[in-house]
């Protein structure tokens, strides 16, 4: 959002403020603050000027309406529609710009690990976060831990009892249906991180959802998707800064530690005990013949005999 819209947005939040009042406390002209008033006003936000500007409503969801009292350093770009916020957040970074959330209300082509399918129908929750971390890249997986720990964290500020599935699923109940999946990118050269792209979905309306999949709305009566987003952001902003403190929340909030699971790593399938998750992200499973690391890979989540 504009700097000085922003500073409009602030000024007139609480009370009535005249034009030249305002004008004068921003050093611009009235014509200025008209300008921006009405800039407001088309992207959504409702401003009565009867006596003096005053924002009486913010819209329900949009780049301003999530930029405006959000407590973290980003920028959002929002499209009603776009085929993938991974690939437009990817041309961003192309383009030089860092800590941007590329956001859109569907999307026509979303891709989750391994190149699979992902539904992205209108009303869901669909983010890409570009950012240049000081991380080597061997490190850049923590980000994948921070961006699960920030969904599950809100979704239970929001009322869904959610848990982390290793590595980067967050699923609800005992069935363990799929909330959410993150999809990280990165690119880099061999001691550092160029730029890091946290490709967030998370599912709103269950509506014509797969069986194993589930929505937020499927546990709550309603979610603010604007006050969703701005918390996800800004705890994933303060996760982003504390790599050990993400990795301590994820293993606060991970189903997976203490299951019996099975692992697919390329070729190989690892059946064990998963006992830790270690930095940067490595599971750790107690296999019949000892400990084995892995640090990619598909994991199930095995019933007990």
């Amino acid at each position: 959002m504009n700097e000085t819209r922003r500073a409009v947005l602030a000024a007139i939040a609480d009370e009535a403020v005249s034009g030249p009042d305002l004008a004068a406390h921003l050093g611009v002209s009235r014509a200025a603050v008209w300008k921006h008033i009405e800039t407001l006003r088309e992207a959504g936000f409702t401003i009565e000027s009867d006596g003096g500007y005053r924002l009486i409503e913010v819209p329900d969801y949009g780049g301003s309406a999530i930029e405006f009292d959000l407590d973290a350093p980003f920028t959002v770009e929002y499209h009603d529609s776009l085929p993938s916020t991974n690939a437009r957040a990817r041309e961003l970074a192309a383009e030089g710009e860092t800590d941007v959330a590329v956001i859109a209300n569907e999307q026509t082509g979303g891709r989750g690990r391994l190149d699979r399918a992902w539904r992205s129908p209108p009303g869901g929750i669909w983010l890409s976060v570009l950012c240049r971390p000081d991380l080597p890249p061997a490190h850049a997986p923590v980000l994948t831990l921070a961006a699960a720990v920030a969904v599950t964290k809100t979704a239970r500020e929001h009322g869904v009892e959610a848990g982390i599935k290793w590595p980067n699923d967050v699923l609800v109940g005992d069935e363990e249906t799929k909330l959410a999946g993150i999809l990280t990118e990165m690119e880099g050269e061999a001691d550092r991180v160029s730029w890091v792209v946290v490709g967030i979905g998370i599912n709103v309306d269950p509506t014509g959802l797969p069986e194993d999949a589930t929505g937020l709305c499927a546990h709550v009566d309603d979610i603010d998707r604007r006050a969703f987003v701005q918390g996800l952001l800004e705890r994933f902003d303060a996760l982003r800064a504390d790599p050990e403190g993400a990795l301590a929340a994820w293993r606060e909030h991970a189903l997976t530690l203490g299951r019996r699971v099975r692992v697919t790593t390329g070729n190989e399938t690892i059946v064990g005990t998963a006992r830790d998750v270690e930095f940067p992200g490595t599971l750790v499973v107690e296999t019949d013949d000892g400990s084995v690391r892995v640090h990619a890979g598909d994991c199930d989540h095995l019933r007990p005999a």
